[in-house]
């Protein structure tokens, strides 16, 4: 679960804010404070990931709570929810290194669209030690998207890739090579291996691939959990 700290000083607004959240899969609200010695307070006390933070806060601003961060090497992410419209103030929270910036009022769907696209990013980079510039570009910087395929390609069927699918997720967080899910289906290598192919394009799967010192390079992956409504659609 990723662990998340509110700091809005609105009472309204800080509820409205934690009831999005709880619609929110994969999130855990540690606590909400109203200022920015609370939540430093907290912060030194407690591991959070997130920081829902607004920047119009009596005393210090949230502003200068996330430069504190970044300061003193607090590993937490933050996102802005503040009614902070105004270029310089983006633009150094943006230069600060806040991953996401909502403007009030917003709808449930832009701060879905937001939560979901951390926790993406997290669950990836909680799971990789080593990136490939693809993974790099696509999971992290967001570069050249892709199309999601709509259908199964042809070749694959929808029965083979939910016994397949099965057994990756029964792996939990383990590394599996296709051979070991060829051995554990009764499959061959070279049709697991399409059916990997494409899970891992559609992002339900990690790639790790470990160079030995002679041969063909071994790739391993790993079940991302955080797409698992992605090849719902197709099982």
């Amino acid at each position: 679960m990723i662990r998340v700290l509110i700091v809005e000083d609105d009472p309204m607004v800080a509820e409205f804010n934690k009831r999005y959240l709880e619609q929110v899969e994969g999130f855990q609200l540690v606590s909400v404070v109203s200022s920015v010695n609370e939540a430093l307070n907290l912060l030194e006390k407690q591991t959070i990931d997130l920081i829902l933070l607004d920047i119009f806060i009596p005393g210090m601003n949230g502003l200068d709570l996330l430069l504190l961060i970044r300061e003193t090497g607090m590993k937490a992410d933050v996102i802005f929810i503040t009614a902070a419209s105004d270029m310089n103030r983006i633009q150094t929270a943006l230069r600060y290194g806040a991953v996401d910036y909502l403007i009030k009022p917003f709808e449930f769907d832009r701060f879905n669209e937001a939560l979901s696209a951390y926790r993406e990013k997290f669950m990836f980079m909680k799971n990789q030690h080593v990136l490939s510039q693809k993974e790099l570009d696509r999971q992290i910087l967001r570069k050249n998207p892709r199309v999601m395929a709509e259908e199964l390609p042809k070749g694959l069927t929808q029965g083979t890739l939910q016994i397949i699918w099965e057994t990756a997720q029964s792996m939990g967080g383990s590394p599996f090579s296709t051979e070991e899910i060829a051995g554990r289906v009764g499959i061959s290598r070279v049709s697991v291996r399409k059916y990997l192919k494409f899970l891992s394009d559609m992002d339900a799967l990690y790639v790790q691939v470990h160079y030995g010192t002679i041969g063909r390079p071994i790739y391993q992956y790993k079940y991302n959990e955080a797409k698992e409504n992605i090849i719902k659609k197709f099982l």
